[in-house]
């Protein structure tokens, strides 16, 4: 079993590299959709702008592959910034298109209560919908780390996995059939993190 983690120079992707390898996953870190192959999952980390992240995409061969791999229904996991690429587009980069796999749109936090800093930073808790393999073990309304200024807003309720409250109650994590993708950072979440990291290859 082996999993491609895709660099495209977005963000630290040691931490979710060695998280994974931790729980007991064979890691290939990928620079180009050539050195794609005979892979079994595919994992889509990312901290940053959207544009930029999308704009490495399309450089890197990655926008078709992910397209190709989520219509497919096999296994996706994406992280941060590899949730919000998921969408149509984002007000952090007005006219550049996402990969639109998932209907909606990422909005900026504007929050009426001046308590909640933005960027979001910290821990906060997920509200999972029943059943979801990833959270095997996992106690409903456990708290995730976050860092983010911006939310993934979804047309669709169905692909919802979880939601979580910072202002406004957003969807923190994007659930459908094989493809997983969580506002939180797994990797940097301990324990809990960790057993979603482990649910995910035991998925695979």
């Amino acid at each position: 079993m082996k999993i491609a983690l895709l660099n495209y120079g977005m963000g630290n992707l040691h931490s979710v590299a060695k998280a994974l390898e931790h729980v007991g996953a064979n890691v290939d870190w990928v620079l180009n959709a050539e050195e794609f192959k005979d892979h079994d999952a595919v994992v889509l980390p990312g901290v940053g702008h959207f544009g930029d992240g999308i704009e490495q995409l399309h450089k890197r061969g990655f926008y078709s592959l992910v397209k190709d791999w989520v219509a497919g229904d096999k296994p996706f996991l994406g992280i941060c910034l590899g949730m919000q690429m998921l969408l149509e587009e984002s007000e952090e980069a007005p006219g550049i298109p996402g990969l639109g796999i998932c209907k909606g749109k990422v909005k900026k936090f504007l929050p009426d209560d001046k308590t909640l800093k933005v960027p979001q930073m910290g821990w906060n808790t997920v509200e999972v919908r029943e059943n979801c393999p990833l959270f095997k073990g996992v106690d409903n309304n456990s708290y995730f780390y976050f860092v983010h200024s911006f939310y993934a807003a979804l047309e669709s309720a169905d692909i919802v996995g979880g939601k979580t409250e910072y202002g406004v109650n957003y969807c923190s994590f994007i659930w459908k059939g094989n493809v997983y993708a969580t506002q939180f950072h797994p990797e940097k979440s301990q324990k809990t993190g960790l057993k979603i990291l482990e649910n995910f290859v035991k998925i695979i």
